[in-house]
């Protein structure tokens, strides 16, 4: 009687089976479909790349031992790898091998063929090792601890951390991190590769900017190596893609980013990207990979808030053996608050003023220099919205503001009042005088003076003046 390919299968399962570890029967060789049986060829379906080629490296002689069992000595195997799963209207997309060696392979869903060759060209080498060896391209700075966390990206910091921990063992797989430029991506995705080399030192890691890897691919293409392209990227652990969006023009780099995406993914490997848009938001990107990065978690990066940018400005200068008066780091957290890079960008530009100038940093050095930072108010701040606003804050009803007394708690709210109508308004020191029951200039020159002071003297009024300023600028915008 002519055996069928899943009589044959099933008799040489009944021998494999006596033969390797339970768990290693049902990892490796439960999965395997039994296709088509023509002559002495038995025609297997694996579910992904790195399973024929675990097969092959592991079980090729056992393989051959029992097919040949049961088929004679000429018997011969040959794979049929699962490059896409398909879905309700496509079928399966697969490719055809023969077992003991790679060959080359294609199939209509793609539009160059796939040629696994050895050795794979690296484009990543690090000069002078004779060795292969994969350069990670990271940045040793970029680490979680240098990674303010904050409510603008908990999740996307914490799914890092996870995913560097298990790195393809987690839930998280693909991570895509997206948000505005400026708000610490490539950052985050970094520190991700950094922490999986520290706790998994052999593991395989690449970060790689979607521009580098469009134009490899587009060098690969003109020297007709695509697959040695391919299958270069199919040997890393994780692979870490920055700026995604940018694959929006690259129609034949997607096809091959689909290729390596399902490699990796089926393997178990880990992929991180990161976009300024959701992934839903993407355009001109295939539908097929958008779907792909729905597979696991997409965490977004948000601006960060006054309390987050000044832990970073307090970290940054820590890290640089750096101090400034409390006051200054405030009145930068408060008007830069468009992204991270603008934040250091003004703290650099403020320290290199005080450094060429030999000058002490305080207040008024720092809204010097930050005026080409922050932006123009759009909102004219008038002495009575400042008065309004110091009478608020201290509980103060505005008649009191104007009374000749020497209350302590009058005179000082007072003093502040003029000093911010000095600093916030384009008024006239005379005006400013008329504005508080006829006080004359000197007055408002003499409380200008003595609010600095106390600044200088006394933590909690210097905090008072600070919290003030900062309403007067957030009414300003």
């Amino acid at each position: 009687m002519n055996k069928n390919a899943e009589q044959v299968w099933t008799s040489c399962l009944s021998i494999i089976k006596d033969i390797v570890e339970w768990q290693h029967f049902r990892t490796w060789f439960e999965p395997i479909k039994p296709i088509l049986l023509k002559e002495n060829v038995l025609i297997i379906q694996v579910p992904s790349q790195f399973f024929f080629e675990y097969l092959e490296e592991h079980y090729v002689n056992l393989l051959s031992k029992t097919l040949k069992r049961e088929l004679g000595k000429d018997a011969q195997l040959e794979y049929r790898i699962m490059v896409d799963g398909g879905n309700n209207y496509n079928k399966p997309v697969t490719i055809d091998v023969p077992g003991q060696g790679y060959k080359s392979f294609s199939n209509n869903e793609m539009d160059f063929p796939l040629v696994i060759n050895n050795p794979v060209k690296n484009p990543f080498v690090i000069p002078g090792l004779k060795k292969m060896h994969i350069d990670p391209q990271l940045n040793a700075l970029y680490t979680f601890d240098a990674f303010i966390e904050g409510d603008c990206n908990r999740v996307a910091r914490r799914a890092g951390k996870t995913v560097a921990e298990k790195p393809g063992a987690n839930s998280f797989n693909p991570l895509v991190i997206y948000g505005g430029v400026g708000l610490g991506k490539t950052h985050l995705g970094q520190a991700i590769g950094n922490e999986v080399k520290r706790l998994h030192p052999n593991k395989v890691v690449l970060y790689v900017s979607s521009e580098k890897f469009i134009n490899q691919f587009i060098d690969h293409s003109r020297n007709n190596a695509i697959n040695d392209f391919i299958h270069f990227y199919q040997l890393i652990d994780v692979l870490i893609i920055d700026d995604i969006q940018f694959f929006n023009k690259a129609e034949k780099s997607q096809d091959a980013f689909f290729a390596i995406f399902n490699h990796l993914h089926q393997s178990g490997k880990q992929l991180v990207l990161t976009s300024d848009k959701s992934p839903k938001d993407l355009e001109g990107v295939q539908e097929r990979l958008l779907s792909r990065f729905r597979w696991g978690l997409s965490a977004d990066v948000q601006l960060p808030d006054y309390e987050t940018r000044i832990e970073i400005l307090e970290r940054k200068m820590k890290n640089d053996g750096l101090e400034m008066p409390k006051e200054v780091v405030k009145y930068i957290a408060y008007n830069i608050s468009s992204n991270i890079r603008e934040l250091e960008g003004a703290l650099i530009s403020l320290l290199a003023q005080s450094s060429l100038n030999r000058r002490e940093i305080d207040l008024e050095l720092a809204k010097k220099v930050l005026r080409n930072f922050i932006k123009t108010s759009s909102k004219e701040i008038t002495i009575d919205t400042i008065q309004k606003m110091v009478c608020d804050y201290f509980d103060v009803s505005y008649d009191k503001l104007l009374q000749k007394t020497r209350k302590r708690e009058i005179v000082q709210a007072r003093q502040i009042t003029m000093y911010l109508a000095k600093s916030f308004t384009k008024n006239s020191l005379k005006t400013i005088g008329e504005h508080f029951g006829g006080r004359d200039h000197t007055t408002v020159i003499h409380s200008c003076q003595t609010v600095k002071d106390l600044m200088d003297t006394d933590g909690v009024f210097r905090d008072n003046v600070m919290e003030l300023q900062q309403k007067v600028q957030l009414a300003a915008m």
